[in-house]
């Protein structure tokens, strides 16, 4: 195994294991089959292994193989606080501590606010005194190193970046996502900071293991599975410090650490990052909006995000129209200032700036359209009542 340095020297190994995926059986973990799966990791020398309090029963079982096999102290935890259900201070401590007892330990070395999209969502947890707060658990060492995950556009998150000390942050990214979300921006803005970036979706939730037949053919050749391509993509770039892999078999452990073995930054060829363009335009041939998400026609006087809404409309005819639609609704409906198509006022500006002389406004109606019928529009309405503060 490979390791990768955070801000204070310490030794990450640059794959990391998520624990949202655990076998399921039944209604429940699979116990005994995550044990093996993630002492397994730990010998071959995984040493950070990602939850979440939101996660079913994952907090408890990693804390408890980590506590009955006496393993603790060879591993970093990182799990998350849900500040998008948190009211009160008091809230913040009984989800802390219910946390620690969950994994069976007295500190948390990689603690994040989970799933920031805005920075109205930083401000309501100062409001609630969290900077004190985090200020009090690092003073006693019940949190090593703080954090935070993020799903949204690259200016709200180089905004969040800039508004405290994080010791790190976890974005998703990978080769579809290299400009969309934080995107290479913020990774690189982050790196600059000398922030650690931990990397969530390394594979778009397996998108990029099931490539369209045509994609495939590029690979022949290139010794490189789809999954394997992926993720040396990812540990090619210096910035990149942990992938996350959800593994839930012994096969896809010791597949993944044998790849992430002899991973370096810059060792991919020039021919290998063409293969990559080559399915990434493959990928892109189902495209509806030939954005290439330059932002030119950015800002907005009205506050259309049109970049991000043309990112997920495309999405929806390159994954399931379901899933891209979930995406959609999570990472910009539950914004404070959404940025919908439905505020366009059709002025013009944009398409003045557009290098691909994209018929903006009309292909914002037909985005709204596809992204937010009826159905998914009085879901997000409820959503945003009862979680913008």
């Amino acid at each position: 195994m490979k390791y990768r340095l955070d801000r204070y020297g310490n030794r990450i190994s640059q794959l990391g294991y998520g624990c949202m995926r655990f076998t399921k059986k039944g209604n429940a973990i699979d116990y005994e089959k995550a044990e093996k799966e993630i002492l397994l990791a730990i010998e071959k020398g995984i040493n950070y292994f990602d939850t979440a309090y939101i996660y079913p029963g994952s907090e408890e079982c990693l804390g408890r193989i980590l506590d009955e096999n006496k393993c603790r102290d060879r591993v970093y935890i990182a799990t998350k606080l849900p500040q998008y259900i948190v009211r009160s201070a008091s809230a913040i401590d009984k989800i802390f501590n219910e946390e620690l007892s969950r994994l069976r330990t007295d500190h948390i070395d990689y603690y994040l606010m989970h799933m920031f999209t805005d920075y109205a969502e930083w401000e309501n947890l100062k409001s609630l005194g969290i900077e004190d707060w985090i200020k009090q658990r690092k003073a006693e060492g019940s949190i090593r190193n703080i954090g935070f995950s993020y799903h949204g556009e690259t200016e709200m998150f180089l905004k969040i970046l800039d508004a405290y000390d994080w010791d790190f942050c976890q974005i998703q990214y990978n080769y579809l996502d290299e400009h969309t979300q934080a995107g290479k921006r913020g990774l690189q803005a982050a790196a600059e900071k000398g922030i650690p970036v931990i990397i969530m979706e390394p594979l778009r939730g397996g998108k990029l293991v099931d490539l369209p037949d045509k994609a495939k053919e590029k690979l022949v050749g290139s010794g490189y599975t789809p999954a394997e391509l992926g993720l040396r993509w990812l540990w090619n770039q210096p910035e990149v410090t942990c992938v996350l892999s959800g593994m839930n078999s012994e096969d896809m452990v010791n597949e993944n650490i044998r790849i992430a073995s002899d991973a370096e930054p810059q060792h991919l060829t020039d021919e290998d990052m063409e293969i990559v363009e080559q399915i990434k335009r493959i990928i892109r041939e189902r495209e509806k909006v030939s954005c290439t998400g330059c932002r030119y026609c950015m800002p907005c006087p009205k506050g259309v995000d049109i970049p991000n809404i043309f990112y997920y409309y495309n999405l929806m005819y390159m994954e399931k129209k379901s899933s891209a639609r979930f995406e959609f609704a999570q990472n910009m409906g539950l914004r404070k200032e959404p940025g919908f198509a439905s505020q366009c006022v059709g002025c013009g500006k944009c398409e003045k700036h557009c290098p691909q002389s994209i018929g903006i406004r009309e292909k914002l109606k037909e985005a709204d359209r596809a992204l937010r019928p009826l159905p998914y529009k009085l879901a997000i309405n409820a959503a945003r009542k009862f979680l913008i503060k």
